[in-house]
């Protein structure tokens, strides 16, 4: 935390390009994508997914292939080129930054189990924020998370920021940060925390009847077997995938009364504590992540800094574009309707605007730092910088 996070990345940045293993004389792996498996934006199975088609395509190609440069200057090198069947593209800069979009919209949609929305998304709060999904995974499930590691990895040496809302304990697990077991807890399932809450709060025993009697009208308690009409709760609780367990062996067979119930509530916390870190799925997706970029990087950065190197700030500086653009033969910054054009972008809301982007370059979100502060001002840009405007093509008139 001391020290800031431009010297990081600069740092980063150095061990990135000192780590290169494909060089200038090796062809790039180039992978099919087939447009068609997901037409009408609808993928009907998984395995039609970019995500799929690509971790299928990529499972035999050494992770050394994929470690390449940072991209800079006009035409970057990146991890892997991509042709779509049936469509010309020019240049392989578009059809990638189109990839990692896509692929990112298949991991927050229901066509890939690998991320779940977290459960206080429910009631509004973390709205829109995924975690990794806490469930026991199959090989083929733990090839995909590995893979999903890797594409962080790719982002990262690509420079393009990938459309990811992840909550903060996805980061903080990545880089090795333990939990809060107050606050994760609150971020990821308010319920559950209030839940708690209410159990460790209770001062008497006619407290806890009453929470019991409340609990079983929402179907979560059984009676009691000593008093046949007192409700009481056992020792289960709902996974975040709605599976009913056991929080203790034998667990549907203990009820909770005024001598165990901070057990009772200790328990389900460290049920939810273990959902959030996922140990099996987070080592795999580690392990993806490593083959790419060495892990010893982890170390210097916070759990923000990792969310803002891989995925930016999901909004738009319009000041920091305006600084990276160039303007080319013939146009000024002063220029009437270059003018009109920045004051048409000002009255742009956020949404406007990253559609601007993608318009413009194919992503929807824009680096948050530049290499520029590394060098001189002649340091050779990450694209979508600068962004280019350009006079028309030779049209006649104004």
């Amino acid at each position: 935390g001391l020290i800031f996070y431009d010297t990081k990345v600069t740092v980063m940045n150095r061990v990135l390009n000192a780590t290169v293993q494909r060089t200038a004389d090796h062809a790039a792996p180039e992978i099919t994508l087939d447009p068609l498996e997901i037409v009408g934006g609808e993928i009907r199975s998984s395995e039609n997914s970019y995500f799929c088609q690509a971790a299928r395509q990529l499972g035999c190609v050494p992770s050394s292939q994929l470690c390449v440069k940072l991209a800079s200057g006009g035409d970057p090198t990146y991890a892997f080129n991509i042709r779509f069947t049936g469509e010309e593209v020019h240049g392989t800069s578009g059809s990638f930054r189109h990839f990692l979009w896509q692929v990112c919209k298949e991991l927050q949609s229901s066509s890939l189990s690998l991320l779940l929305l977290c459960p206080s998304s429910a009631v509004n709060k973390n709205k829109g924020k995924y975690i990794l999904t806490p469930s026991p995974i199959t090989y083929a499930e733990e090839q995909l998370f590995h893979f999903f590691g890797q594409l962080l990895g790719i982002a990262i040496r690509a420079d393009v920021p990938l459309p990811l809302d992840l909550l903060p304990s996805f980061w903080k697990t990545l880089v090795g940060e333990p939990l809060d077991p107050d606050v994760d807890l609150q971020e990821a399932d308010i319920l559950t925390y209030n839940y708690v809450k209410k159990f460790e709060n209770i001062s008497d025993e006619t407290e806890l009847e009453a929470l019991c009697a409340e609990i079983a009208s929402q179907h979560l308690a059984m009676e009691s077997p000593d008093c046949p009409n007192k409700p009481c709760c056992k020792f289960t609780y709902l996974t975040m995938t709605g599976e009913e367990v056991e929080l203790c062996p034998r667990g549907r067979h203990i009820p909770v009364g005024w001598e165990n119930k901070d057990v009772y509530a200790a328990a389900i916390r460290s049920l939810r504590m273990r959902e959030l870190q996922t140990p099996e799925c987070m080592t795999a997706v580690r392990a993806g992540l490593g083959s790419i970029i060495p892990l010893q990087l982890l170390t210097t950065l916070t759990p923000l800094e990792m969310e803002l190197r891989t995925c930016g700030l999901p909004y738009i500086n319009l000041e920091f574009l305006k600084a990276h653009t160039m303007y080319q033969v013939g146009l000024m910054e002063t220029d009437q309707h270059i003018e009109f054009f920045w004051s048409a972008l000002e009255m742009f809301t956020q949404e406007e605007l990253c559609k601007f982007i993608k318009f413009a370059c194919n992503q929807e979100r824009i680096p948050f730092t530049c290499p520029c502060k590394d060098g001189g001002p002649d340091t050779a840009h990450v694209p979508p910088y600068p962004m280019k405007i350009a006079p028309p093509d030779g049209a006649a008139g104004t």
